[in-house]
């Protein structure tokens, strides 16, 4: 990763995770991994046309989603900490048609 002279963002990872990526398939961890890296260490606040501010509400605290993968089928929703310079990530879910699962449960949006 290029950092241009900017201060990268730790990120976060809660022990909850664990359980939402249970529900999703291992071949996908590397993926998921890596697109959280790539998109949330630098500017992790820069609206882009998978990054964007939640607007329907806060759904396990975040405020942003970030979405990737096949057929954009992943979402992280996750928190920003600017005085810290960090990350939270909040859930790691997968779209199924209109409906996201996270941890296998299937969440109203």
């Amino acid at each position: 990763m290029v950092n241009m002279g900017g201060r990268l963002f730790n990120l976060i990872y809660p022990p909850l995770l664990k359980q939402h990526l249970r529900a999703i398939e291992p071949k996908y961890y590397s993926l998921i991994r890596a697109a959280i890296e790539a998109q949330l260490q630098v500017e992790p606040d820069k609206e882009t046309r998978n990054r964007k501010p939640l607007r329907r509400g806060e759904l396990f605290g975040a405020t942003w989603e970030i979405r990737f993968g096949p057929d954009n089928r992943f979402r992280v929703l996750y928190r920003i900490d600017r005085a810290r310079m960090r990350v939270v990530i909040l859930a790691i879910g997968e779209k199924h048609g209109s409906r996201l699962h996270i941890g296998g449960e299937e969440i109203e949006l």
